[in-house]
């Protein structure tokens, strides 16, 4: 990316500050960082607890299973919610986590298999509106929140995570990490190293919701109304 005219406007912000332009700017050492203490010592399995609990609170089913039984896990997930139609991310770790043969199976069963596809935007809106249920794969798991992290990509739209009417999120094990902090971390080492990060990075909370009116709380706003989360053990 080209900057242009840095200086000059840099100058003029300066001057109507009454102060001469700044050229490098340190980071100030805070006295208290309480936000990298948080849950900082707790292990994986304590911070799943943590995730279990707080996906209680915001209403979202939250199952741990092992990578060989997970299709048998999400098969029995995808009953419950209905079949019907499902929409998955091209997305080569569905086939490490063993789910291809999954989905043949389905379709055998009557269940549509929508695949998103990056050459067909607007049919893929079309079959992420119509799809009943949304399979997606966290890439980093926030304990504290219970916020699956997301990202937007040629092979996996932001209307996959948003119009299906449920989701379930495949959660490895070894994603999850205690909060929003360390998250921030993550993507602030891979701009210092100059890495391309997604355009859009979506932190989702189990299903939609809003307690605008009378701080009311109503689950299921707009999509996805029901979530379900499954933690896999890894390989």
């Amino acid at each position: 990316m080209t900057i242009t005219n840095r200086k000059s406007f840099l100058m003029n912000i300066a001057k109507h500050l009454g102060r001469p332009m700044k050229t490098k700017v340190e980071r100030p050492v805070w006295k208290h960082l309480s936000q990298f203490q948080i849950l900082n010592h707790a292990t994986q399995e304590e911070l799943i607890d943590v995730l279990k609990q707080q996906c209680h609170n915001i209403h979202t089913v939250c199952l741990q299973t092992t990578t060989a039984n997970l299709a048998s896990t999400l098969q029995q997930v995808v009953e419950d919610y209905g079949g019907i139609s499902v929409m998955i991310p091209k997305d080569d770790r569905l086939k490490y986590f063993g789910l291809t043969e999954v989905f043949k199976s389905w379709q055998s069963k009557g269940i549509e298999i929508y695949e998103w596809h990056p050459q067909n935007r607007e049919q893929n809106i079309q079959l992420a509106e119509k799809a009943n249920i949304a399979i997606l794969i966290s890439e980093m798991t926030l304990a504290e929140s219970a916020s699956v992290v997301l990202y937007s990509h040629p092979n996996r739209g932001r209307s996959l995570n948003l119009l299906p009417e449920k989701t379930i999120v495949l959660i490895p094990k070894s994603t999850i990490v205690p909060r929003i902090t360390q998250a921030a971390q993550i993507f602030h080492k891979q701009v210092e190293q100059g890495e391309q990060i997604p355009s859009c990075i979506l932190f989702m909370s189990g299903p939609s919701n809003s307690a605008d009116i009378e701080m009311v709380l109503i689950v299921g706003v707009h999509g996805p109304i029901k979530a379900t989360y499954i933690i896999i053990e890894d390989q």
